[in-house]
């Protein structure tokens, strides 16, 4: 499935949100986060967040679909983090 996440955490938690972020989807733009990923690994990757996330303050925002055809992607400015995979 295909999915755009986006995280807003109190400061002490962004270092380990966005390290976790990035072990299973590309980075955007600050706590921006795209990519495809299955069921299991998006649910394995919303428990660990939870174990991080104070849920009273933070929040996870999930944006998901079976695939990403619909989607146009269209980028104004300076494009960070690029979804290019290195081997």
């Amino acid at each position: 499935m295909y999915v755009i996440l986006m995280y807003d955490c109190g400061e002490k938690r962004v270092g380990k949100m966005l390290k976790l972020c990035r072990r299973y989807l590309n980075w955007i733009q600050n706590s921006v986060f795209e990519g495809e990923i299955s069921e299991v690994k998006l649910q394995e990757l919303k428990n660990r967040a939870k174990d991080i996330m104070d849920e009273v303050e933070d929040s996870l925002i999930i944006f998901s679909d079976r695939s990403n055809h619909w989607l146009n992607k269209e980028i104004v400015g300076r494009e960070r983090g690029g979804t290019d995979n290195f081997l």
